[in-house]
């Protein structure tokens, strides 16, 4: 749901840059910054990086829910988590002025649409009710250690926090292999 949720947006950016600069290309892709062992994660350069950074636990309730006949069953609720999403400008250094303006374009386009719904997003997964992107100020040693931790140098950045994906088990898809055999036949005996 992580990804589908991230995806969304990241099309709905380009989308909304391709329409507003008259450009063929996305210049918005939801990678990492750099791979594990420490190399650039993405081909190319002078690209608007959509990067998850933070899952954050919302809420720890459990679910109690009478049956009937005096029984009550005990259940995990679904768990809810905040996004901390990364945005960077990930330009050439002979096209940092270009870089400043994407990041522009992106808290532009964050303040005239903050929540994602599938009234205003129709590509918004089913299982996704809303989406509400608020803008984080860390200050800078809580930016520094972030940017350390990706292991990347800085770039021109804007962290926001994202409300809220609820997880539950139905958005659990399991792959079960068919059983072979059939109910009447015995394993050998050891």
């Amino acid at each position: 749901m992580i990804y589908e949720a991230l995806s969304c947006v990241t099309e709905d950016i380009n989308n909304n840059l391709k329409r507003k600069l008259q450009i063929n290309e996305d210049k918005v892709i939801l990678s990492g910054i750099v791979n594990q062992d420490g190399s650039v994660a993405i081909q190319g350069e002078n690209k608007m990086l959509v990067t998850l950074v933070n899952v954050e636990k919302e809420t720890a309730r459990t679910s109690v829910s009478n049956t009937g006949a005096g029984m009550y069953n005990t259940s995990a609720a679904a768990v809810s988590v905040n996004l901390y999403v990364l945005f960077s400008a990930y330009f050439s250094s002979n096209n940092y002025a270009q870089a400043l303006r994407f990041l522009s374009y992106t808290v532009a386009f964050f303040q005239s649409k903050n929540t994602f719904t599938a009234q205003n997003t129709p590509a918004l997964d089913a299982g996704i009710s809303k989406l509400a992107f608020e803008l984080e100020s860390p200050g800078a040693d809580r930016l520094n250690n972030m940017w350390a931790t990706l292991g990347a140098k800085y770039m021109p950045s804007v962290l926001y926090k994202v409300r809220m994906l609820t997880f539950d088990d139905s958005i659990i898809k399991e792959y079960r292999p068919a059983v072979a055999g059939t109910a009447g036949e015995m394993l050998p005996a050891r």
